[in-house]
């Protein structure tokens, strides 16, 4: 069902719950689309049903809160909520250290593609051959997957002094950053979201598309409903003026 100007000022008007319906139904292949893109890029006990159903959260609330009158298409505005709602429920299992999460999404992808090869089962001696690890390695690893999967790292548990910690806070991740590194990535991240903030509301959406959404030109066209060439034009004018706050603030 096509969601036409007259439908979203019925519902603007009577709220109904009917026409929320409708509207949603009609906007839930935007929902798997992003969900398929961010499923790709983590391990395999975030599943892309798990990702569709944080995105749902995300179509809802961006149809209760989309105001047409604005000038921007509901799909770039709702776009940016649904991605956002699931990224907010990833962080929330975000507690696994970086070292793991390499090590999961490397057996992720490389039983995937050995898969394609040769057919299900994967040999555990082939799967840890292509790794580079040996089979001990790889029943550890396949081990720690199950665990996540069952239990959270958020969980507590009491030591001898009957002081309680999380889980996740006994591991160690060797491969974590320096802290004073941190703070100053944090701080340049910081100058470029506010110079981003005091963009354009268009120029910012095709700034998250392109860089964050990743999509391609010819994507993002699409959402927009406008042509390759002129999401061109609106990605180079969105950078000129981004190079020009950054500048400005620098002084």
């Amino acid at each position: 069902m096509a969601v036409t100007d007259e439908i979203w000022q019925k519902y603007r008007q009577s709220r109904d719950a009917g026409l929320k319906n409708d509207i949603v139904l009609a906007h839930l292949s935007l929902v798997k689309y992003l969900a398929g893109r961010l499923a790709v890029k983590l391990p395999a006990f975030i599943g892309q049903e798990d990702l569709e159903s944080y995105g749902i959260f995300g179509l809802l609330g961006a149809v209760e809160k989309y105001n047409p009158d604005l000038g921007v298409s509901f799909n770039a505005y709702a776009c940016s909520r649904i991605r956002g709602a699931m990224i907010d429920e990833i962080r929330k299992l975000n507690w696994i250290p970086r070292t793991l999460w390499k090590k999961i999404q490397l057996l992720k992808t490389t039983r995937e593609r050995l898969q394609k090869e040769f057919g299900d089962p994967v040999r555990p001696e082939v799967l840890a051959e292509a790794m580079g690890i040996t089979i001990s390695d790889l029943y550890k690893l396949e081990g720690k997957v199950n665990l996540l999967s069952l239990s959270s790292l958020d969980d507590t548990v009491s030591l001898a002094d009957g002081e309680r910690v999380r889980w996740g806070d006994m591991i160690q991740d060797s491969d974590s950053p320096d802290p004073l590194d941190t703070l100053e990535k944090e701080e340049s991240k910081q100058f470029l979201i506010k110079a981003i903030e005091e963009l354009p509301e268009k120029d910012r959406i095709v700034l998250a598309l392109y860089y964050q959404e990743e999509l391609t030109l010819k994507e993002i066209g699409k959402v927009l409903d406008v042509t390759e060439s002129r999401v061109c034009q609106l990605h180079t004018r969105a950078l000129k003026r981004l190079r020009i706050k950054l500048e400005q603030k620098a002084y």
